[in-house]
């Protein structure tokens, strides 16, 4: 058999496996959180999530809406240098986002059975 048949059939197999993976994994809520950042947002987001009185007063202000800090929760940032997430009984962390070309600096107190947003930063 030469080098191209074979590289062929190879490609021919792949793709046929790529197929095969697009059809059972469609519509399934499947991730990679692999990453520190991921699997601290996605520990977070799984969680009930509290508002404090003073970002609930920024909501109903509207400087900000809830799906904002929805948003800046799944695709923000984790500064792990400023967090403390060994801190009892609730870890404490940091998540840097942005919002119209603003940086957002929410404070998160994670505990086991929900995550409360305690303060909310706008720096402009």
């Amino acid at each position: 058999m030469k080098l191209i048949q074979r590289i062929g059939y190879y490609l021919g197999g792949f793709s046929m496996g790529l197929v095969i993976l697009a059809f059972f994994l469609n519509g399934k809520k499947t991730s990679c959180s692999y990453g520190p950042d991921s699997r601290v947002l996605k520990n977070i987001n799984t969680k009930k999530i509290i508002f404090s009185q003073n970002i609930s007063d920024l909501i109903n202000n509207k400087v900000l809406d809830s799906s904002d800090i929805t948003y800046i929760l799944k695709k923000g940032d984790v500064n792990f240098s400023e967090s403390n997430p060994r801190q009892e009984p609730c870890g404490v962390y940091i998540i840097e986002g942005e919002y119209n070309d603003d940086e957002v600096t929410l404070t998160v107190q994670n505990c086991d059975s929900m995550a409360t947003l305690q303060n909310l930063t706008i720096h402009k």
